[in-house]
């Protein structure tokens, strides 16, 4: 069912990517894209994006892939620019703000279903474990045996800290979404008081996070995490090469999926070898080595090491749309030029 809402028409559902910067993030977006008009066909797309990749889009003929085009303000630009102020852009009933770097595996229908209870919610778990933030590799010892973590939450009057993974988030409340927006915002700007690290002192890494601070604001306003990991009915699940079977098209995905959320946190491992041991440790204990192997709706390439089949896929989708569009503009042409 349509509305209309500053003269324009939109949807109950719809799904919210953004796009800046290198025209390679466009890129990630259209091959998300693609992959997401494979299971659903129906609910309308919004891109928040730059006015020179709006240009790029138009002049390529490709804005169509999009039933809104906006162009978002430089201060929106980043990580925490947008996520931190998604009640902006509610551009339906309910919202499902995405991350470029996903691949649509199934049709999403159940998820909307599951996620329509929530007013605002993220993906996540809900209990974030000592890396969630915070120092990386061994100095992560030093925040335990310190004590940070507990003196974060208790300096905030939090009784717990969830884990959330924004790559998907879902919003249908306006006054909720921008009571958690600008929350996280004043988390973020209070971040000395904690014991989160930048984002940007990772290697790769060039913009801070958002995520620590959402998780902050969810916990102060008692808003649950959609569950991350449920087997089967996972909303999106990390690739891990090793763990993940595909074809070059990404038209069929399998991940294997360990039950033990120990064990299967362990998938971030880089040494493969290393992983496999421990695995194979843990798995002495009844239990600890059982896994599926399941489709999530979204296969997620979250990691830095592991996002180049992405890449590799993005160039080929945008190459393909780029010529087949090519080519059937000349055959327009053609067509008029007889006529």
């Amino acid at each position: 069912m349509l509305k209309t809402i500053n003269n324009e028409k939109i949807a109950a559902e719809g799904y919210v990517y953004v796009s800046y910067g290198h025209t390679k993030y466009l890129k990630h977006t259209l091959a998300s894209v693609s992959t997401l008009r494979r299971h659903d066909k129906t609910r309308p797309i919004a891109l928040l994006c730059s006015q020179k990749q709006k240009d790029l889009l138009l002049d390529k003929g490709l804005d169509w892939y999009f039933t809104v085009i906006k162009v978002i303000p430089e201060e929106h630009c980043s990580i925490v620019g947008f996520k931190h102020n998604v009640y902006q852009y509610m551009f339906f009933d309910k919202n499902l703000y995405l991350d470029s770097d996903i691949v649509w595996c199934k049709d999403p229908s159940p998820l909307w279903q599951s996620l329509s209870i929530f007013d605002f919610t993220i993906t996540g778990n809900l209990i974030s474990d000592n890396f969630f933030g915070s120092a990386k590799g061994f100095g992560v010892f030093k925040d335990i045996f310190l004590g940070r973590r507990k003196r974060t939450l208790k300096k905030f009057g939090l009784t717990y800290l969830s884990r959330v993974q924004s790559g998907v988030m879902f919003a249908q409340d306006y006054s909720v979404t921008k009571k958690v927006c600008q929350l996280a915002s004043e988390m973020l700007n209070r971040k000395s008081e904690t014991h989160f690290r930048s984002r940007k002192m990772e290697q790769g890494r060039s913009e801070e996070s958002c995520e620590w601070s959402l998780a902050m604001a969810m916990s102060k306003l008692n808003i649950p995490v959609y569950p991350w990991l449920q087997g089967h009915n996972s909303p999106q699940l990390d690739y891990i090469s090793d763990l993940t079977e595909h074809d070059d098209q990404f038209e069929y995905v399998t991940c294997k999926y360990y039950n033990n959320d120990f064990v299967y946190g362990l998938r971030g491992l880089k040494t493969i070898y290393l992983r496999k041991i421990l695995i194979r440790l843990f798995s002495i204990i009844p239990g600890k080595g059982d896994f599926l192997v399941t489709t999530p709706y979204c296969l997620h390439f979250g990691w830095l090491h592991e996002k180049q089949p992405f890449y590799s896929f993005s160039e080929n989708v945008w190459r393909n749309i780029v010529e087949l569009h090519s080519s059937d503009a000349a055959v327009d042409k053609s067509i008029k030029a007889r006529k």
